[in-house]
């Protein structure tokens, strides 16, 4: 299956694939060889592209070792951890193929599914075909956080999201151009395709145990990562906000009305007393939770405007003198 040393890539190839890599170091090896058992009987014009984001095994090693065998698996190194998404848009943009898939790298999600996603792309003319996992095979807390985190985001983003659907999938190149002029810098893919639009399309697949290890998503992770998307592409927590302070509003000026009530009926023996505690809690939190919500959207814009690179290439296995920062506006 392997090319000789000196062979080489066609600068267009119909398949790319793109997989970020962190704590992958004892998987690579396999993914590397069921993806090209895959994508052989499909073309011969592929790539297989690893992205590092700075794994402190020995991702990397095992990374060079599979480009030097094999010039159609390159690597690209990141100069710190970015995030798994941010790994995904440097290897996105660095793809070169007609079609692009998107995988992580602890197989679970499985190479054998890409035949079925590609010929689904040919046979239905779509721009992009999602892996819908069957029988996810987490542990029931994880699919618990999955399908509640899910549901709050479809709420807060007014756009039906799927806890079923991932990064596993086929992307046309416009798709990916698409999505690669985005250049907001919380990114998460599941959420920016289905921004772009174009023809969609979801295929059933079988998701695979991990063989070894467990994610590095931590549940703080997983709330940060959640609170990033849904202020990212949502502005209804302002709008539930505003709404909030409404309904407190509302509440406050009729529990005065009955405390009015009360004082004239003699009821109250201390003056002050109970308007004085209404109006503190009140609206002490109201201005409390809209300016912390103000605060969030503020805080993501100074993050945006400062314009950093998404990310920076550390090394690549496709160059020279593998080294050189690159990064991504």
């Amino acid at each position: 299956m392997s090319l000789p040393p000196d062979s080489t890539v066609p600068s267009a190839p119909l398949l790319s694939v793109v997989s970020p890599v962190y704590f992958g170091a004892a998987l690579l090896d396999e993914l590397v060889e069921r993806l090209h058992a895959a994508l052989g009987p499909l073309t011969p014009h592929y790539e297989i592209i690893l992205v590092d984001d700075r794994s402190p095994d020995e991702s990397w090693a095992r990374i060079e070792a599979q480009a030097h065998r094999d010039a159609r698996v390159r690597g690209i190194r990141l100069s710190r951890n970015f995030g798994q998404h941010h790994a995904i848009t440097a290897g996105l943009a660095d793809s070169r193929g007609q079609w692009v898939v998107v995988m992580d790298c602890d197989l679970q999600d499985r190479p054998e599914e890409i035949p079925q996603l590609f010929a689904a792309a040919q046979q239905g003319r779509y721009n992009l075909v999602l892996a819908r996992r069957v029988a996810r095979q987490d542990s029931r807390w994880k699919r618990w956080v999955s399908r509640s985190f899910y549901r709050v985001l479809s709420y807060l983003t007014d756009t039906e999201q799927d806890p079923d659907v991932a990064n596993f999938g086929l992307y046309d190149r416009k798709v990916v151009d698409a999505v690669l002029s985005m250049p907001e810098r919380i990114r998460y893919l599941p959420t920016m395709v289905r921004w772009v639009g174009f023809r969609v399309a979801t295929l059933p697949v079988t998701h695979a145990r991990r063989p070894q290890g467990e994610s590095s998503y931590s549940l703080g992770r997983l709330f940060d990562l959640g609170l990033n998307i849904i202020l990212a592409y949502s502005d209804k927590p302002l709008r539930l906000t505003v709404k909030l302070g409404l309904s407190l509003s509302a509440t406050a000026f009729l529990l005065a009305l009955v405390t009015l009530v009360r004082f004239f009926l003699g009821q109250i023996q201390v003056l002050g007393y109970t308007s004085l505690i209404i109006s503190i809690w009140f609206f002490s939190g109201l201005l409390l939770s809209v300016l912390g919500v103000v605060g969030l959207y503020l805080g993501k814009t100074f993050e945006q405007v400062k314009n950093r690179p998404l990310y920076i290439v550390d090394e690549r296995t496709d160059r020279a003198d593998g080294s050189g920062p690159q990064g991504r506006q």
